[in-house]
């Protein structure tokens, strides 16, 4: 950027005379946060006035407070490297480090690193070697072993983890079609939410061993250094709860890191290292969540650049390039959790809806799950055998449908957590029983929707009539039946119209899966596309009856 454009105290600090230490000439380099500035064989690092929430640095105050905190949580890992934090005084219109008059500023000093030992410059010329990473998995290890952790740190393993993924969401919300697009972003939202849910196991067994750890929260490959060891160095110190992580975001970061340079095979052998060194095999369950969160975040940060003043159109573009790479790689992550969706059918007896679930399940792989079938086996009864009986009364009493929906929605919440999407093919009359149905959805991570099937009455008494001669279908319902449920019948206004598929029975059914299979798309992209590619078995796995005429 042009030196006109940089704060007056960064263009003053660009001449050698302002600093008491010698240097022939003076490097910027600029980051969304700071200005490091390379003088002789010091580095000054100088926060920027900035506050993103969850970093704030707006006053002199925190920023002398957050430089003394990054000396002391970097020689953790990097201890000759960081030297203290120097005072930056103005006096006679000019400025300097350590000079005379009040203080305007502080930086963080340092001893400058080789550039040609980072490991970023290493990797660009093919120089790391397997040696190297074991070495740096191996430091990495004893890092995360020594650190501080307690019980109350290790909670922050559970709400916090939550909290910054939802967090992360909101940053990068504002920048949704310039640096991530709103297909990445709903398959982002649907991935956390299958993460939490169908790992949540996993994650309270990380609290209790103490796997949650103040660990470095920020590594990357230009954050290492080989020299004299292994420097690693530029952790987190802005925020603690950042800091206090799962010991897994440190190796996925790093692994992400290598992924985006092109360095998959070192990625995965740097992982594979670490966990020799550790023993830790839960981290295999979650490196690809901690991944898809750390390739989010550097999206993200890569954004925050698009709104600062000072940084120069093409550094901008830069920033969106690279951002829009992080979100693709995060995606890519996320296809490895795919998130399930719940279809739940809603209408009245023969309207369609099994046969419609069934046409669906075929076309999707989705699991058809038949409240018919499940209330007959429940009651010890073979899915053919029929019970015509009144209205409310003995299969159909009221007691013994909460339990056929309770069974049902049991059934679905354990294919749910096992990434398994699910058609329940019921009459969903009621709220409660819908609710219900959402409430087993979001506790699994899983979308929603719901396909509300409307018919015309005598097409419907039709087919009841024919049922009832022919005898092939479980359902029992008869045309006295239809009549009732039609007064009890509560229209699903309760459920999101973005989750609401509405379909006629009368129209084609080429066009009705055309449309449900666009719509299903829109809420859950990629649930779809995973659940078609296992082989499903007719996508009952043994629940759905056989294929009937309506």
């Amino acid at each position: 950027m042009r030196k006109s454009d940089l704060p007056p105290l960064i263009r003053a600090l660009l001449r050698p005379q302002a600093y008491s230490q010698p240097a022939e000439r003076v490097e910027l380099i600029q980051t969304h946060v700071s200005f490091v500035l390379l003088a002789g064989d010091y580095a000054y690092k100088i926060k920027k006035p900035v506050n993103f929430g969850f970093l704030n640095f707006s006053t002199l105050a925190r920023r002398r407070y957050y430089c003394r905190q990054e000396v002391v949580l970097n020689s953790r890992l990097c201890s000759d490297t960081y030297l203290g934090v120097v005072p930056i005084r103005e006096a006679g219109g000019g400025f300097a480090i350590n000079g005379s008059g009040r203080i305007v500023e502080y930086a963080v000093w340092m001893r400058r690193l080789p550039a040609e030992r980072m490991m970023d410059r290493l990797l660009a010329n093919g120089e790391v070697t397997e040696g190297m990473l074991e070495a740096l998995a191996c430091r990495l290890e004893e890092f995360h072993a020594a650190a501080g952790t307690s019980r109350r740190i290790a909670e922050y393993g559970d709400w916090a983890i939550r909290y910054a993924w939802g967090e992360n969401i909101r940053q990068w919300a504002p920048y949704v079609g310039q640096t991530v697009s709103p297909e990445q972003d709903a398959v982002l939202r649907a991935y956390g939410e299958a993460f939490f849910a169908r790992r949540r196991a996993v994650l309270k067994r990380r609290v209790k061993s103490l796997r949650i750890r103040e660990c470095h929260s920020d590594l990357r490959s230009d954050a290492v250094c080989f020299v004299d060891g292994i420097c690693i160095f530029d952790c987190v110190e802005f925020n603690r709860r950042i800091r206090l992580v799962d010991v897994a975001r440190d190796v996925g970061f790093l692994a992400m890191d290598l992924d985006f340079r092109g360095h998959s095979l070192l990625a995965d052998r740097f992982a594979e290292q670490y966990l020799k060194a550790s023993g830790d095999d839960d981290v295999r369950e979650i490196i690809d969540f901690y991944k898809c969160y750390n390739a989010c975040v550097r999206g993200k940060v890569d954004g925050f650049r698009l709104n600062q003043p000072e940084i120069p159109a093409g550094e901008k573009r830069r920033a969106q390039r690279a951002a829009g790479r992080y979100f693709n790689l995060a995606c890519q992550y996320a296809a490895s959790l795919r998130p399930a969706v719940l279809v739940i059918t809603c209408g009245l007896p023969a309207s369609g809806k099994s046969t419609f679930a069934r046409k669906l399940s075929a076309r999707t792989g989705l699991t058809v799950i038949s409240s018919d079938i499940v209330r007959k086996r429940l009651a010890g009864i073979a899915p053919g055998e029929h019970r015509y009986e009144e209205f409310g009364a003995g299969l159909y009493a009221s007691d013994s449908t909460e339990r056929t929906y309770e069974a049902m929605i049991d059934e679905a919440r354990a294919e749910l957590l096992e990434g398994r999407s699910v058609i329940l093919d019921a009459a969903f009359l009621r709220r409660r029983q819908r609710r219900a149905a959402m409430r087993a959805a979001k506790e699994a991570g899983a979308q929603f929707a719901c396909l509300e099937i409307s018919s015309d009455g005598g097409l419907a008494r039709k087919r009841l009539e024919r049922r009832q001669r022919h005898g092939r279908s479980p359902s029992d319902a008869r045309w006295e039946i239809y009549a009732q449920q039609k007064r009890r019948f509560q229209k699903p206004s309760e459920i999101p119209g973005s989750r609401r598929i509405r379909l006629d029975d009368g129209m084609p059914l080429g066009r009705r899966l055309t449309s449900t299979l666009a719509a299903l798309r829109a809420i859950s992209p990629l649930s779809l596309d995973g659940s078609a590619t296992r082989k499903a078995a007719g996508g009952s796995r043994g629940r759905s009856q056989r294929p009937v005429e309506p």
